[in-house]
């Protein structure tokens, strides 16, 4: 499995199927049983900078008393000396990269306070601070509405066109055809490329198992999954 740079890969498949063992295995978090994980050519010890995870949003502690703004400036962390403190160069950045995200009118509310869909904004723009270019966004649509999903899928869009490269899980069948690269998993690779020839029929019943029905759409073959 190659990734350019600046494309969007969506991960799909159902639960149980290893997407957030994968995430965990190119992140460094977990060994992978075979194969190699690289970046540029390089292994992750030598650039876990650059590469930066949303995770999903019930899977973060909301009761934390970080506002906003602190929560992007801890994507610093990584580049301050021990027991260092952000600076205002950092404080800058930071702002900068809720400023991309358009959260910099909340940078002084509570982290709970936000809608799902602005929690993940601001995670995003941690990772934005961290100076990551390769992002793992994790359910980023999970509780969103549908104008929350669009707005999301546009930011996403903004910053593979500026150069990062995001690989997203996610299991809304009917959004497929926004991403530039799909991998169907179930706990082993079903298939990989292009959504147009990745998501026929046969591979999407191999990952999902049931019955399929495809619907024209936009002059796309857009599957959904009947439970």
């Amino acid at each position: 499995m190659d990734v350019a740079k600046g494309q969007i890969v969506g991960i799909v498949g159902p639960n149980g199927a290893g997407k957030s063992t994968l995430i965990q295995a190119m992140l460094g978090l977990v060994q992978p049983d075979a194969g190699q994980i690289r970046y540029y050519g390089r292994p992750i010890s030598e650039c876990r900078q650059l590469v930066g995870y949303v995770p999903q949003t019930e899977s973060v502690d909301w009761d934390f008393p970080v506002t906003v703004l602190d929560v992007v400036l801890m994507g610093h962390f990584g580049r301050l000396k021990w027991l260092g403190r952000p600076g205002r160069k950092h404080r800058e950045e930071a702002l900068h990269a809720l400023e991309t995200v358009g959260m910099a009118p909340y940078r002084n509310r509570h982290i709970r306070q936000l809608s799902g869909g602005q929690q993940q904004r601001v995670f995003l723009a941690r990772a934005l601070c961290q100076k990551a270019e390769i992002l793992f966004l994790d359910e980023p649509f999970g509780g969103v509405d549908a104008a929350t999903e669009k707005a999301i899928f546009s930011l996403m869009n903004n910053l593979a066109s500026s150069g990062h490269t995001l690989l997203v899980v996610n299991h809304d069948l009917s959004v497929l055809d926004r991403y530039n690269q799909l991998l169907l998993l179930n706990q082993r690779v079903i298939a990989y490329g292009p959504p147009r020839l990745v998501a026929s029929e046969e591979n999407l019943r191999q990952t999902y198992g049931g019955r399929l029905s495809l619907l024209d759409q936009a002059d796309y073959a857009m599957a959904d999954h009947l439970q």
